[in-house]
């Protein structure tokens, strides 16, 4: 029986993929989707491109979408990421790092793309559990994009199949996540998901999205491979 595909979206950051390590081990077909918005984070594309071969992706597109253009975030616009807060990260408030709209967009192209393909899996690596404060983590976002993704779609308007989004994360703690991943073999040597990187691609080590990786490395009692500038 030939496995079913998969749409994947990878950003090339710790939890994208552990997520893809996931569907590859429930046997999908993948077909990794990765997005250049204007982001601070680029070196993390290149991460992309290696894990989507490691893993056998069939197909990776990396797509230009201008997000910086409307600006509205520190990993957008010529906002400061905030650093050096400790490991005090209030997820009842909505940081300057969150991206307007950006899972949404992110979700509709993937589900074109999932359609073009014949594909009813959509993967993402949100979580709502650890962090984040973003609204378009939550489950809620989820399953009401799901639900929008198969009324808008031939595919779903022919109820031969139905469009179902993956988010194997959202209720994980990142400690969760690193040792599911650890124990699927993912090198997270490989990963980066600082918000203000170096171009060379060492991590800040200051920003929340750091501060998380070393707490969950510490937390799940797995040495941290990261190269952090402090």
């Amino acid at each position: 029986m030939k496995n079913k595909k998969a749409v994947v979206l990878l950003s090339g950051g710790l939890d994208s993929t552990t997520n893809m390590a996931i569907a590859k081990e429930m046997k999908f077909d993948i077909y990794a989707l990765s997005f250049r918005y204007g982001q601070r984070n680029s070196p993390e594309l290149e991460m992309a491109k290696n894990t989507a071969l490691k893993f056998g992706a069939k197909e990776h597109k990396i797509i230009d979408i201008n997000l910086a253009s409307f600006g509205g975030s520190a990993l957008t616009d010529n906002i400061d990421v905030p650093k050096n807060k400790g490991d005090q990260i209030d997820g009842s408030v909505i940081p300057v790092t969150y991206v307007p709209a950006r899972n949404l967009v992110f979700l509709s192209l993937a589900t074109a793309y999932a359609e073009v393909l014949g594909a009813w899996d959509i993967f993402i690596g949100v979580n709502a559990l650890d962090y984040s404060g973003y609204p378009d983590c939550r489950p809620e976002f989820i399953a009401a994009f799901q639900k929008t993704a198969n009324l808008a779609t031939k595919a779903g308007l022919s109820q031969k199949n139905q469009i179902k989004i993956h988010t194997p994360l959202i209720h994980l703690k990142k400690s969760e996540i690193i040792k599911k991943g650890d124990a699927l073999g993912v090198d997270y040597s490989k990963t980066l998901t600082c918000y203000d990187p170096t171009p060379e691609g060492l991590a800040c080590g200051q920003c929340d999205s750091c501060v998380l990786r070393r707490n969950g490395f510490r937390e799940a009692g797995i040495p941290d491979p990261t190269k952090y500038v402090r």
